[in-house]
């Protein structure tokens, strides 16, 4: 049997991710949660991580000091998760466009144990 490609990431962000995040990634019919949601506030960054590799997610953040070295850390180990994604400090439509860019352009198969930045996404001037 082979093994079926999975299209659409599904996002965990974080505790440092605005609140109103996950909703409006759900409103635009990709599947979102947040610590907030899930009761996981204050976890440790590793223990966020292993909750997101927990439930297939990729998990999407602000804190690129900790997870930088975190995903460097977990592919030391062969340890695999379904994704980093991180970004500066933005607001929250432009982060939200971001997000939806990347979703759009980037399958969950290609995010697997990947880091990837939002500053990727961001629309470029013509």
């Amino acid at each position: 049997m082979v093994d079926e490609v999975k299209l659409f990431i599904a996002l965990y962000a974080d505790e440092d991710v605005h609140k109103a995040f996950a909703k409006e990634i759900r409103r635009h019919g990709f599947d979102a949660i947040s610590a907030d949601e899930e009761k996981r506030r204050e976890e440790s960054d590793e223990k966020q991580l292993e909750y997101a590799v927990s439930q297939g997610r990729a998990l999407l953040s602000h804190n690129q000091k900790h997870f930088e070295p975190l995903h460097e850390k977990w592919l030391h180990e062969g340890r695999e998760h379904a994704g980093i994604i991180l970004s500066h400090r933005i607001e929250i439509g432009e982060l939200l466009r971001r997000t939806l860019r990347l979703l759009d352009q980037v399958t969950a198969d290609e995010m697997h144990n990947s880091l990837r930045y939002l500053s990727d996404f961001a629309e470029r001037k013509k």
